[in-house]
């Protein structure tokens, strides 16, 4: 029996929000240069361009001492909540697990800056953990851009 969960954290960034929904929505093939000891390269699978619905993004990257690859669709974007959610739809992740949205959020409020990540998955069985080491990941990727426009 598949076994579905939510797994939800929130980070609290310096940075301009604005300017990090722009990078995953129009520039994540820069996050390599931003997160290098994590993402290894971004390409546009498919689509005519960065940033819209339907495209499809090949993320390569390391996590838990291994390369893994995830192909990802953007499913929506919202510009007024200044929210993306990817459908992971090829890679590593798709070894553990059935179906598996990632939605990255970011909420302005005056100088503050909160960027919520939401992992919607299904596993493929109930031996495979929850996703709380890939959260971990998308954390410590959200610091090192941080990081980087505060530079």
């Amino acid at each position: 029996m598949a076994q579905t969960g939510t797994l939800t954290k929130q980070i609290t960034i310096k940075s301009d929000g604005d300017v990090f929904h722009e990078i995953f929505r129009y520039r994540p093939h820069h996050i390599a240069d931003m997160s290098p000891e994590y993402i290894k390269g971004v390409d546009l699978h498919d689509g005519h361009e960065w940033g819209t619905v339907g495209s499809i993004i090949t993320w390569n990257f390391f996590h838990d001492g291994k390369a893994k690859v995830a192909k990802e669709k953007i499913e929506a974007i919202d510009e007024a909540k200044k929210s993306v959610c990817f459908k992971v739809i090829g890679g590593d992740i798709l070894e553990d697990y059935k179906n598996f949205l990632i939605t990255v959020h970011v909420d302005t409020h005056g100088e503050e800056n909160v960027v919520t990540w939401t992992f919607h998955y299904e596993k493929l069985n109930e031996s495979v953990p929850n996703p709380d080491s890939l959260m971990d990941f998308v954390l410590s990727v959200t610091k090192d851009i941080e990081a980087h426009h505060l530079k």
